[in-house]
């Protein structure tokens, strides 16, 4: 079989709580657009062609997994019992196409151990080849394994968590409480409730991961430096 083509973006729609249409700026009209079970029945309530539709399918609505099969989106169905959540599942086909960046839309869905699951398996090593973000209800998630930038309005709130062990020589800028070649261990609050001064900020890494967490909300520590 031939090796898939490459692809810039490949835009993962998960299931669990509804897509803001706002969050679809992040989303470019070439994407190749991945659905994870019931997130086929949020990429038809956006109005977003579903390139594949990946998962167990128990979550999803029969009307809309109909919808998809008519339409011609390439269903890949898996068994309920199975090693690999639907997102896991949905990344590992989305980093088959080469992209240079993997975004995903929801994944919260108001279950913690999912939340979890879902912000450790964004930063595992497999996906390693690709820019990895992701929109979660109001929050931003920002995978670091070099440099990123963080946009967003002035005074919002920026937490920088190491996953799978250290994140070392952590270096920001825009950020309230800087960081100069600092290192963030698993188990410290040491990087929680920064807050940006300038738009975008930046986060830089000289070893590990970690995920820069935008929670959707301004701090006021920013206003009270300012006085």
């Amino acid at each position: 079989m031939a090796a898939p083509s490459a692809s810039e973006l490949v835009v993962v729609i998960t299931g669990g709580d509804v897509v803001d249409p706002a969050h679809l700026t992040a989303v470019t009209d070439d994407a190749f657009v991945i659905a994870a079970d019931s997130g086929i029945d949020h990429a038809q309530a956006l109005g977003l062609r579903i390139d594949l539709a990946i998962g167990d399918f128990d979550s999803v609505t029969p009307a809309a997994l109909a919808t998809a099969t008519a339409t011609g989106t390439r269903i890949e169905r898996h068994p309920t019992a199975k090693d690999a959540t639907d997102l896991e599942l949905a990344l590992d086909a989305a980093i088959s196409r080469r992209p240079g960046r993997i975004h995903v839309l929801g994944g919260h869905g108001g279950r913690l151990d999912h939340l979890l699951a879902n912000a450790l398996v964004l930063a595992a090593p497999a996906w390693a080849s690709a820019a990895i973000t992701a929109q979660m209800g109001p929050a931003r998630l920002s995978v670091v394994r070099s440099a990123v930038e963080l946009p967003g309005p002035v005074g919002d709130l920026v937490s920088l968590v190491p996953l799978h062990g250290p994140a070392l020589g952590v270096t920001t800028s825009g950020l309230l409480y800087p960081l100069d070649h600092e290192d963030l261990h698993p188990g410290s609050t040491r990087g929680v409730s920064n807050e940006l001064t300038r738009s975008p900020g930046r986060v830089s890494i000289e070893h590990g991961v970690l995920v820069a967490i935008q929670p959707g909300s301004l701090g006021t520590h920013h206003e009270e430096h300012l006085r």
